[in-house]
């Protein structure tokens, strides 16, 4: 059965995704729960003028985003964490808390989904997050990992 997800579900798949999943999960499951409607022509037709309205919508905020982008430019934000004597720190640093950092720092919301690491971030130190604000905008924040 094919659905059209309405709202972001954890290893199903983001809003406005068609997805196909097995008929008792769906009926009983995503559709009552409204977190999911059927994917039939009509509604495939609904998510394309929706999708279209939200492209446009991103288009639009272009300049926003590069605006944002030359702003965290020469910002750089620092995470607080605790570590060891070898400069390990306890756990590892997360989109997560890259986002509260942006908001709590440099004033800016960004959803943590658009948030990327690189890599694994173990140690204390200086490390570079990419942000995927737009497909044209290239935007990258630089954030140090210090001891707390």
């Amino acid at each position: 059965m094919d659905v059209i997800l309405i709202k972001d579900l954890d290893k199903l798949g983001y809003r406005h995704d068609v997805v196909t999943v097995k008929n008792g999960y769906g009926r009983n499951y995503l559709i009552p729960q409204g977190y999911a409607i059927i994917a039939n022509k009509e509604n495939k037709a609904k998510l394309d003028k929706i999708l279209e309205e939200e492209q446009a919508k991103v288009a639009a905020r272009l300049e926003e985003f590069q605006e944002l982008a030359t702003k965290l430019k020469d910002v750089t934000l620092n995470i607080v964490a605790k570590a060891g004597t070898t400069g390990k720190i306890f756990g590892s640093v997360s989109n997560v808390q890259i986002a509260n950092a942006l908001q709590e720092q440099a004033e800016i919301e960004i959803e943590r989904r658009k948030i990327s690491l690189p890599e694994e971030i173990k140690t204390l130190g200086k490390y570079t997050a990419v942000l995927d604000l737009h497909p044209e905008v290239d935007c990258k924040v630089d954030f140090e990992v210090v001891e707390g």
